[in-house]
């Protein structure tokens, strides 16, 4: 039986040795961590108690519960990108079209981009890296824009899209934020629902005056990290 620290709850005792053991390296992300009997028994707690301290480090990101199969090291795979969404594709990137839809903004946190109220063309899209997903990508277009640029606005960056048209971003504004997983972004990411995401909502001004970008781009808090640059 492991010796739990006194200070602590049990826990939280249990929790902490394990992330010891994961940031050790002691499991392998290939097979799975012993299961819940086997750490109750060899920490001398109850199973609920194992069962919490697995939740706290599935939230944290360290550990991944795949049904039918146990609960895994979680392979740690973060992104860097710029924070002005500036930057165009990586060259270890991938993108995936999900869908195209005409349909309002009604996320109410775009409210503070000023969005029109009138419906626009939606476009759905993953971006990956390692065979896996590392953003989400909502951008919403004027529902008169030419079919072609729709078109690559599915399969290229922002940026990338519009320069191919020899259209250039003139004015950027972002917010920041953060918000829990539900819906589409739990089934994208296999995250559980309430999982911390960072979302990156967007509003670019372009060299075309009939052509003004809205989006929100949306990653799990330890798939992205973005930088910013000052003068």
């Amino acid at each position: 039986m492991i010796k739990l620290q006194p200070s602590q709850s049990l826990h939280e005792s249990v929790r902490e040795e394990l992330r010891r053991r994961i940031t050790a390296g002691a499991y392998s992300v290939d097979l799975p961590i012993p299961s819940t009997a086997m750490l109750s028994e060899e920490f001398g707690v109850s199973s609920i108690t194992v069962k919490r301290a697995l939740r706290d480090l599935q939230a944290a990101g360290a550990l991944v519960a795949v049904p039918g199969k146990g609960t895994y090291v979680k392979r740690q795979q973060r992104l860097l990108r710029q924070l002005d969404v500036m930057q165009p594709s990586l060259d270890d990137t991938s993108i995936r079209g999900v869908s195209i839809t005409r349909e309002k903004i009604t996320d109410p946190t775009m409210n503070a981009l000023a969005p029109p109220d009138h419906v626009m063309l939606c476009i759905r899209k993953t971006i990956w890296t390692d065979d896996a997903p590392v953003m989400y990508d909502l951008t919403y277009l004027s529902p008169e824009i030419d079919n072609e640029i729709v078109d690559e606005f599915g399969t290229k960056f922002v940026v990338d899209a519009l320069k191919m048209h020899s259209i250039h971003v003139q004015k950027t504004r972002i917010v920041i934020d953060a918000a829990p997983a539900s819906g589409t972004v739990e089934e994208i990411f296999d995250v559980p629902n309430g999982y911390p995401m960072l979302r990156r909502l967007y509003r670019m001004e372009t060299s075309d005056p009939g052509i003004t970008v809205y989006g929100v781009l949306q990653a799990p808090f330890d798939r992205l990290a973005c930088t910013v640059n000052f003068p």
